[in-house]
């Protein structure tokens, strides 16, 4: 079985950070949203990758190949942006006639990656949502067969939404399907998504079943990143790197703090990723990424997307900041605030009442 992660598109919805870093590169938990989701099939069994990069693909290729040298990748070059649809069908010759899972590189859910791969025959990823207008989603007949796929339905029948993972059986099919789709395009610049080629599979006879995911992020925007941040952290206990310089400082778990940081007079977290080499002093932060060597003075984060080599200074409370970025403000105001902290009091309050 090989796996193909689409990784190509541009993650406009996450700009600025996506300007100067792919999407599926973006940190999460103490990783990257790309290495959650590879870990997940690799631990299952999964040896061959297909990622379809585009946009910053270099910086992709450069990742895969300098952290998981153990796995066959084959790296796809989707030039055109012409959708889903199109980017899985460039991987035809990478993949063969065999059995493939594609999942959306967009997309982190928390499932059995095991048990989903040993389903028998063709499989679709489902989680029940409040409304499924705005998304894929999969009807059932009664005796639990996908019936019918369709994207984004004004009048829904199911809440079965499809979250971005599928298991593949008889993959030449599939290829069949979007090598049609691809010869009738009829206007420049049409893109093809993989729902319609799911659909052409179930009227030709191919039987899928339901697979339900326990929880289900879509990364492409910073609230749902953050909330994936924070779910993840809980679930895995988060992880403080043993190269690291502490001073005056309190860590409220769930965190994870890479290697080579700088705190002093701070308190961390809960919910709070930082990466590698970054300095923080004088501050609060919680419920927040923060990018490697970036440099936190005199700020208070929460709810906040800071990228990497990012200076901040001054009182702040949300932002959504990306790479190479300097923010300044007036200083002084939190210093008297943070120090009151680390002598035992927050804003009037003992230090042992919980943040």
């Amino acid at each position: 079985m090989k796996a193909i992660i689409p990784v190509a598109g541009a993650g406009t919805k996450l700009r600025p950070h996506t300007y100067t870093q792919p999407k599926a590169l973006i940190p999460l938990a103490g990783k990257t949203i790309l290495s959650i989701i590879i870990d997940q099939l690799a631990d299952a069994g999964i040896k061959d990758f297909v990622l379809v990069v585009g946009y910053l693909g270099n910086k992709i290729q450069d990742y895969a190949k300098a952290h998981y040298p153990n796995l066959n990748i084959t790296i796809i070059q989707q030039h055109e942006r012409k959708g889903l649809g199109h980017a899985v069908f460039l991987c035809k010759e990478a993949v063969g006639n065999d059995e493939v899972v594609i999942v959306l590189g967009d997309t982190i859910c928390e499932y059995n990656a095991a048990e989903f791969l040993a389903t028998e025959g063709s499989v679709l990823g489902v989680k029940k949502v409040d409304d499924p207008r705005d998304f894929g989603v999969a009807e059932t007949d009664e005796s639990g067969n996908v019936s019918r796929v369709i994207e984004k339905p004004q009048i829904p029948r199911t809440n079965n939404a499809l979250v971005g993972i599928y298991k593949i059986k008889d993959s030449f099919l599939l290829f069949d399907c979007l090598s049609n789709m691809m010869s009738n395009i009829t206007k420049e610049g049409e893109e093809h998504g993989l729902t319609p080629a799911l659909e052409c599979m179930i009227a030709g006879g191919t039987h899928f079943t339901t697979f339900k995911v326990s929880n289900w992020f879509d990364c492409g925007k910073k609230e749902t990143l953050l909330e994936g941040n924070a779910t993840l952290l809980k679930k895995w206990g988060g992880d403080v790197a043993a190269e690291h310089s502490f001073e005056n400082t309190i860590i409220i778990p769930p965190v994870s703090i890479a290697q080579g940081c700088e705190i002093r007079n701070a308190i961390i977290g809960p919910n709070v990723s930082i990466g590698e080499k970054t300095r923080i002093q004088y501050s609060i932060v919680k419920d927040s990424i923060v990018g490697a060597y970036s440099k936190l003075y005199d700020v208070v984060l929460h709810d906040s997307l800071i990228g990497s080599d990012t200076e901040i200074k001054g009182e702040t409370r949300t932002l959504n900041i990306g790479d190479n970025t300097v923010v300044a403000a007036p200083m002084g105001l939190f210093l008297g605030r943070c120090a009151n902290f680390i002598n035992g009091e927050l804003y009037g309050r003992p230090a042992s009442v919980p943040w």
